[in-house]
């Protein structure tokens, strides 16, 4: 059962207090199970709430309501079974790359020798194909290098969470695509449970097992989720030669564009009011 609900997030609340004193919840009542080893993504309009989900299960971002479970232990804040990696990578521009990622190693496995620190570090510069480049500073790389820098620093602490905040967003399209690649490939040998934010439909229909659609926010939520039933592991070619895949594209350009006709009419009056939406399975 654990398996099926490895990580659980139960009616996830974040509110902030506007100028008058009012709390103003931005996310209100998100709810969501994730499979171990599944990769969701959550997509939505700017603004509505993905990241804020994300920084939560994070742990970097104070929950005022709801819970977040992981492999059935309730999270209180930040922890090394969970990992963040944001659109720019925040590499210390004074370390190599190796340097980079074993201050992490460092931390999380203070009683391991050196020697077995470094064997962690490099074999995750191996899996992001950073072998060469392992003494290479930021400035000596491509954003793309850098972004497996961040990449390769996520996964060496082996998380049981890997969390992706728009991680290709910066890059050219064929960096995105090399990038989204490598960490396939990483999923597929570390069946790490991986959420996903993006504002790529593409994207999310070529990576993902599920998509997540939010709601408008504030009071965003879980609007509709879409099963995405492409063979692992994924190959690109046959994925976008399959008429699925223009049946899945479709099926979530249609519910952002309702969501975004949604946020053009009035608020509703107390006699129009609408009940909560659902998550509903696609």
């Amino acid at each position: 059962m654990r398996q099926d609900r490895f990580l659980e997030i139960s009616n996830l609340v974040k509110a902030y207090p506007n100028p008058f004193g009012h709390a103003i919840r931005v996310v209100d009542g998100f709810d969501l199970l994730v499979r171990q080893g599944e990769l969701i993504s959550i997509i939505g309009h700017s603004g509505c709430g993905k990241s804020t989900v994300l920084t939560m299960i994070a742990g970097l971002n104070e929950i005022t309501d709801g819970g977040i479970v992981v492999d059935g232990r309730e999270i209180t804040g930040p922890g090394p079974d969970r990992a963040v990696v944001f659109q720019a990578p925040c590499l210390l521009p004074w370390m190599t790359a190796l340097e980079n990622v074993l201050l992490g190693v460092r931390s999380v496995y203070p009683h391991a020798s050196r020697t077995e620190q470094r064997q962690i570090v490099e074999h995750a510069l191996a899996l992001v194909g950073l072998t060469e480049s392992a003494d290479k500073y930021p400035r000596e790389m491509s954003g793309g290098m850098q972004q497996r820098v961040g990449i390769a620093r996520a996964i060496a602490l082996k998380p049981k969470v890997l969390l992706l905040d728009e991680p290709f967003g910066r890059l050219d399209s064929l960096t995105r695509m090399e990038l989204q690649n490598v960490i396939l490939d990483i999923l597929d040998t570390q069946k790490i449970t991986t959420l996903l934010i993006t504002h790529d439909v593409d994207e999310a229909v070529f990576m993902s097992d599920r998509v997540v659609m939010m709601t408008n926010g504030p009071g965003a939520r879980v609007g509709e989720i879409l099963d995405i039933d492409f063979p692992r592991p994924r190959d690109r070619e046959r994925v976008m030669a399959d008429a699925n895949f223009y049946a899945y594209r479709e099926r979530l350009l249609r519910s952002l564009d309702e969501c975004e006709h949604a946020k053009k009419q009035p608020p509703p009056t107390a006699t129009t009011a609408t009940s909560r939406p659902t998550a509903v399975p696609a």
